[in-house]
């Protein structure tokens, strides 16, 4: 059996009570459009960036240090630094040694996260694809258990859950607008909606992974750029989760920097919440117009990470 067809809404739902004692069930808020500056429903946002470690993340990295055998050597993780703040995350709350691999285009904020976990800490490369290079060197040295942030069944069954929590919480809600890096998330939520939802996927302009690979019908390499390319910039999505991105994936849209900044800042004013730039890309799909919904659509944001120092507190 493929892993494309171990990864199912049943299969999630198996995983939902393994790692729950160990994630945030997050909470959802919802806004009218006009306090946006926007037509129609009101708009319901899933704040995933109240997760442990600041983004989604941890429901990945756990169901990874869970469900698979750790070896004596841990685990080790290459990120652009959400899922490697994931990742030290689990270990050090399982008590399991992490080495974890982020370029060089990391946040300070990411990299003081993933500190403060206790994990070893490799800051080389400018892009993620060269911290996963090294870290698959370091696998193949040390034996240490490869957690890999979308190209790994456990990881899209632990995202997955995202969707079943989402689906509880807003049942009314028709729509998900979901940003996109290497996939993990925007497949295990496609792979538990089964096609219950229609969902958007959402990309910078300097980093369209997933863009590009439906136009090419195929994982192709990208650009790789961008004021979210520590979050939202993989080069390439996962060949796991694309046939399911294919199935259940109504549409893709890019959106520039500008409008993930403005995100930020709309998310900022109206709901108090502070987004990283991959945290505010789907909204940035709604909020700039470049994603336009139907009079009657019942439109889900996540907002999926909020690990950045945008807002400066000591200046207050």
């Amino acid at each position: 059996m493929s892993k494309v067809a171990e990864i199912t809404k049943a299969a999630i739902d198996a995983v939902h009570p393994v790692i729950a004692p160990y994630v945030r069930e997050t909470p959802v808020v919802t806004a009218e459009a006009r306090d946006f500056g926007l037509a129609g429903a009101p708009i319901t946002f899933k704040l995933e960036l109240l997760q442990h470690a600041g983004s989604f993340k941890p429901r990945g990295a756990f169901a990874n240090l869970l469900l698979r055998d750790v070896p004596k050597a841990g685990v080790s993780a290459a990120s652009g630094g959400n899922h490697g703040a994931a990742v030290a995350f689990a270990a050090r709350r399982l008590s399991v040694p992490a080495k974890i691999f982020i370029p060089t285009v990391a946040s300070p904020a990411k990299i003081a996260l993933i500190k403060s976990y206790g994990a070893e800490l490799v800051v080389q490369g400018e892009l993620y694809a060269e911290a996963l290079g090294l870290c698959d060197a370091w696998v193949a040295q040390s034996g240490a258990l490869p957690v890999h942030a979308f190209e790994q069944r456990e990881t899209l069954l632990g995202q997955g859950t995202v969707a079943r929590e989402f689906a509880a919480q807003a049942p009314a809600v028709t729509t998900w607008l979901v940003a996109v890096g290497g996939g993990g998330l925007i497949g295990g939520m496609a792979a538990w909606a089964e096609g219950a939802k229609k969902i958007v996927a959402v990309e910078p302009e300097a980093a369209p992974t997933l863009h590009m690979a439906r136009a090419a019908g195929r994982p192709v390499e990208a650009p790789a750029g961008g004021v979210a390319a520590d979050s939202l910039a993989p080069k390439r999505v996962g060949e796991i989760m694309f046939p399911i991105a294919q199935r259940y994936v109504a549409e893709s849209i890019l959106v520039p920097d500008e409008a993930i900044r403005e995100a930020q800042r709309a998310l900022w004013r109206v709901l108090r919440v502070v987004a990283e730039p991959g945290g505010a890309a789907a909204f940035a799909a709604l909020l700039s117009g470049a994603y336009k919904p139907a009079p009657d659509e019942r439109v889900g944001v996540l907002v999926c990470g909020g690990n950045t120092v945008a807002v400066d507190f000591e200046r207050a």
